[in-house]
């Protein structure tokens, strides 16, 4: 038979096999399942309450699900790190880690624009930003900006991880001219999609704790600490459960990677709160909160100081080479940084932004229950997303899908 395939059929043959599955892949997607419906039955509730469901009142507006969007951007733009090695280095070990990142980020993306839809509130007046229909505001929000970077990239992802993974299934090679330059400026975009969501945040006058010209290299550098961190426990998973040839060439450009982006985080942080401290006045305030607390109201003290101890924690793993050379004290390494720059980056950093108010009221934030189940049910389906992307795309990496009719 021909080689001449069409893309739908491919997509249709690919997703029928992803269906064929052990019984850890349904156990797996069933628990996801379960817990999406949960966070949708409690979205469903918020839909017909309204907002009075979550904790968020006027003085803080943006909670749990801004929190969580903003830590998945960073988690998407982390696929850069390898897209970097594997063709700006010409590393080929690298190139198949490269497909898992990108699927990865589409996941994170998707989870993203789940976490935005929660926190509007209506979302059915999505259509006031809609250009022809609403109005777009386009460049002078900061918000369009935002827009038009996470859905770009979006699609960037989508069209690279597809045409690779399409034309390895047919056995040909790929043209360069085909994916190279949308590798390239997956580059560019992967940080300018962070870069623009830091900018909607230094950008507001009103909210000094953000006011922060370092607070986008901020961005990057833990986006660059989530992703390698992220991608190394998956691709041993891959390996152990997936039977993925992955060898320790990527899992070490990886480590090495976070081993720099965790230093830089952890100095960025620390440069932000020698400014605060050490030149005192009311810019301060956020951060005594948030340190410290304030009057009293010690809600986010756990948060952050936890989130201090997982990165140093996780920067002594990766430092101490002894230990990055066991599986085990990689992984726990990576489970640390991971859950420091969640917490950081979110409880740690958009909740303090809004306490004390602009009148100098103190309105402590917690998320209620409903928020925990939304955010749950989101990042439940980033991950059946990632979960079905990365097991149609493994047989064509492991080479074991072959067109009808052609010899094995």
């Amino acid at each position: 038979m021909s080689h001449a395939i069409t893309y739908p059929r491919f997509l249709w043959r690919m997703m029928r096999r992803s269906f064929d599955g052990s019984w850890r892949f349904y156990s797996w997607m069933i628990f996801l399942t379960a817990v999406a419906l949960v966070g949708l039955n409690a979205w469903a509730h918020q839909l017909t309450l309204g907002m009075a469901t979550t904790n968020m009142t006027d003085h803080v507006s943006w909670g749990l699900y801004i929190a969580n969007f903003t830590f998945g951007v960073g988690l998407a733009a982390g696929a850069v790190m390898m897209v970097i090695p594997a063709y700006l280095y010409d590393d080929h070990a690298m190139h198949d880690v490269v497909i898992v990142g990108e699927l990865l980020a589409i996941a994170a993306i998707i989870a993203c624009l789940g976490f935005i839809t929660a926190d509007l509130g209506r979302p059915d007046r999505f259509w006031h930003i809609l250009p022809g229909l609403g109005r777009f505001n386009w460049p002078i929000s900061m918000l369009t900006w935002d827009v038009l970077v996470l859905n770009g990239y979006l699609l960037i992802n989508l069209h690279i991880t597809g045409y690779l993974v399409y034309t390895r299934f047919l056995g040909k090679k790929p043209r360069r001219r085909w994916y190279l330059p949308f590798v390239f400026l997956s580059i560019f975009w992967a940080l300018s999609i962070h870069t623009v969501t830091a900018f909607l945040y230094n950008g507001l006058g009103g909210r000094p704790f953000w006011n922060s010209a370092l607070l986008p290299p901020r961005f990057l550098a833990s986006a660059f600490v989530t992703g390698p961190a992220f991608v190394i426990l998956l691709l041993q998973i891959l390996r152990r459960l997936a039977r993925l040839e992955v060898g320790e060439g990527p899992l070490q450009t990886l480590t090495n990677v976070m081993r720099v982006t965790v230093v830089l985080n952890l100095f960025m942080l620390g440069s932000e709160l020698f400014t605060a401290f050490y030149t005192g006045g009311h810019h301060a305030t956020s951060a005594t909160y948030l340190f410290f607390g304030l009057h009293g109201h010690t809600a986010l003290v756990p948060w952050i100081w936890s989130a201090i101890a997982l990165n140093v924690g996780s920067l002594g793993l990766l430092l101490a080479h002894r230990f990055t050379s066991h599986t085990r004290w990689l992984n726990a390494a990576c489970v640390a940084a991971f859950a420091g720059v969640w917490i950081e980056k979110g409880m740690g950093l958009i909740v303090p932004g809004f306490i004390p108010s602009t009148l100098h009221e103190i309105v402590e934030y917690q998320p209620s229950l409903s928020e925990w189940k939304v955010t749950a049910g989101v990042w439940a389906l980033g991950a059946m997303v990632l979960t079905v992307a990365v097991k149609v795309a493994l047989p064509v990496l492991r080479g074991e899908v072959r067109l009808e009719g052609e010899a094995p």
